[in-house]
């Protein structure tokens, strides 16, 4: 009997169409189980939809639909999406889905009976987008999201509220006591240390102000919070509910959930909330939640509002999945940001996919049928390089499997790329072609072949679940089916008198010059000549500057106008030491509205170019301090 393993996504808030930043998280979660699978476990795989909250009403009304029309129109478009990707998710599971709206009145009603939840009055501040409260303490910069920086609203109502004070030292408890709940570390930390141990508050889970929601059952003006909604997802797409018979199937079989594959910034609502629901339900906690880091854009987090985005079905259509996948998980690192560029994607995929992959499969495949009649010869005894070659390939094996098992799927592309790098290199060092020449050789010319072959092999079985498309297309040109991992634990998987396929170009080079910033160049909103005049602009003179002590990115700037002094907090403190800037004249908006970072004043916002390397804009020595810059 095969051992089950159940992994999640994220559901997609249906708000408005994911972009490639949004998408990382169902191509991780789809590697993870393409590698399950062929690893000999069972998989569920779920994803889906958020469908509900203030946030989409708000959208539908500004487009002037209704809620519903909105959500669907979101998961049409993600679904299709997923398609093209090729996402193979075993259930798509929607909020609206009355199965499931069931069942969440359901379990909101037993939490209710149990006192877990209770009515009372709120008082806070509310975040739209993130669909979450806050509490004065957790509020950093003023009137700021912690995760989101939209402006929050103080919200007033009654509404019901879930004890999650009550099951603080339970939680800290089991996350102290099993250190591979939250992965990676630095997520752990972070929720223990920022969350937990300050102590939780109660949770509001309802909310009477809002229409687009699931109603308590027994108070119909309340609707049930977004989170306990969403959330309750990843039990109710297996058939849960308080009220299920014993037998329900698919609940009974995987559940509990092996890894829930989250980003980073909904960490916290999987690793305290939804463990303290369960908890509170009865029902076995999941066993491990992934918080993977974000994919970038120009090295800052993509935004529909700021234009800065790209969106996967542009990309894919002209440059196909595998491509797309590749570089995402690629580039990607286990817990740490990546950045989708141009010429980083261009690069990537010339590189590794054309030049490594692509050349060594051609290469070998032309070779077999030029000189074997296309099929796979027989192997007389290994020299020195076929078993470093050899050697080279196992290990590899190795490591990719060690890294696919910790969710390192970078680490273990990595490996795999150092197995094929070899290869190229060996064929270099054999000379096949030279060997051709000499009948006497043969043996030792089929034996070269077989072991490219093999080593092409290993590399497609271990690439499947990142480019399954193209791993298809190499077990048909090397003219085998097997691709088990059991078969990665010894170099002779490759069936000698088997015939190769046509060799043909697994992927077509990208030129440099092609317009892929076309698909993916955000665009700026034009504004008017009367819009940009309000902008003031002044020349500004250093007079002192100071690192901020509880931030490695911040420098307080204290400035001179000529007609008063100011204070600017800038971001720049990785590019530029307190000295380099005293004494310099430098651009400064001085009508924009005073702020607070890390609690000191800013009083405007300093001129800088670049992204990865931030250089300060500095007005000439001779301009005047105060003049405004036309």
């Amino acid at each position: 009997m095969k051992e089950k393993y159940y992994i999640t996504t994220a559901i997609a808030y249906a708000s408005k169409n994911p972009h490639i930043g949004n998408d990382y998280d169902p191509v991780v979660a789809d590697a993870i189980a393409r590698f399950k699978r062929l690893a000999g476990y069972e998989v569920f795989f779920l994803t889906g939809t958020d469908e509900h909250g203030q946030k989409i009403e708000e959208t539908a009304r500004e487009a002037g639909i209704s809620p519903q029309e909105c959500v669907d129109r979101v998961a049409a478009y993600i679904m299709e999406n997923y398609k093209l990707l090729n996402i193979s998710y075993d259930k798509f599971i929607r909020t609206t889905f009355d199965y499931h709206e069931r069942a969440v009145q359901k379990i909101f009603t037993k939490l209710y009976e149990s006192d877990d939840i209770y009515k009372d009055e709120y008082e806070g501040l509310y975040c739209v987008p993130c669909e979450s409260f806050y509490t004065a303490s957790q509020v950093t910069e003023e009137s700021k999201c912690p995760a989101c920086s939209a402006t929050l609203k103080i919200a007033k109502e009654t509404a019901y509220f879930f004890r999650l004070s009550k099951y603080q030292k339970w939680l800290e408890e089991h996350i102290e006591n099993h250190k591979d709940f939250i992965i990676p570390e630095s997520r752990r930390n972070e929720m223990l240390n920022n969350f937990i141990k300050p102590g939780l508050q109660d949770l509001c889970v309802t909310r009477s102000s809002i229409n687009w929601g699931i109603p308590v059952e027994f108070d119909k003006e309340h609707k049930i919070y977004v989170w306990l909604d969403a959330l309750s997802n990843y039990i109710t797409a297996l058939g849960y509910s308080p009220d299920m018979d014993d037998n329900v199937e698919l609940f009974n079989k995987y559940w509990p959930c092996d890894l829930h594959v989250i980003g980073k910034d909904i960490v916290r609502f999987h690793t305290i909330y939804w463990p303290i629901f369960l908890k509170a339900l009865g029902v076995e906690i999941p066993k491990q939640v992934y918080g993977h880091p974000w994919v970038l854009f120009g090295g800052e987090k993509m935004s529909k509002s700021t234009g800065n985005i790209a969106y996967s079905k542009d990309v894919v259509e002209k440059y196909g999945a595998d491509a797309l996948r590749y570089y995402l998980l690629c580039e990607t690192p286990f817990a740490a940001d990546s950045t989708f560029t141009h010429e980083k994607f261009v690069s990537r995929i010339n590189t590794d996919l054309v030049n490594t992959l692509g050349n060594l499969v051609h290469r070998t495949i032309t070779m077999v049928d030029k000189y074997f009649d296309g099929v796979i010869p027989s192997v007389v005894g290994y020299d020195a390089l076929d078993e470093d070659l050899k050697n080279t390939a196992l290990n590899a094996s190795d490591a990719y499997l060690k890294a696919m098992n910790e969710y390192r799927v970078s680490d273990a592309i990595d490996a795999v790329l150092k197995m094929l790098h070899r290869a190229n290199k060996y064929i270099d060092e054999t000379t096949p072609w030279s060997l051709a020449k000499d009948e006497n050789k043969k043996d030792r010319l089929g034996n070269v072949l077989y072991n490219l072959l093999e080593s092409i092999r290993f590399g497609a079985i271990m690439l499947s679940p990142v480019i399954p498309e193209m791993s298809d297309k190499i077990f048909m040109q090397i003219g085998t089916e097997i691709r088990t991992h059991e078969s990665l634990q010894k170099f002779n998987g490759t069936v000698s008198g088997n015939s190769v396929g046509k060799a043909e170009m697994l992927y077509a080079r990208i030129e440099e010059s092609e317009p892929v910033e076309e698909v993916t160049q955000p665009q700026t909103p034009e504004i008017t000549i009367e819009e940009f005049l309000k902008t003031d602009i002044r020349v500004a003179l250093v007079t002192h500057c100071e690192k901020l002590s509880k931030s490695d990115k911040l420098l307080i700037l204290h400035l001179d106008l000529g007609y008063e002094k100011r204070q600017v907090v800038a971001g720049i403190a990785k590019f530029y030491a307190s000295d380099d800037l005293i004494g310099k004249k430098i651009l400064v908006v001085s009508n924009l509205k005073a702020t607070k970072l890390k609690g000191i004043q800013s009083e405007g916002m300093i001129l800088a170019s670049g992204e990865d390397e931030v250089k300060v804009v500095f007005a000439d020595i001779s301009a005047e301090i105060g003049s405004r810059v036309h």
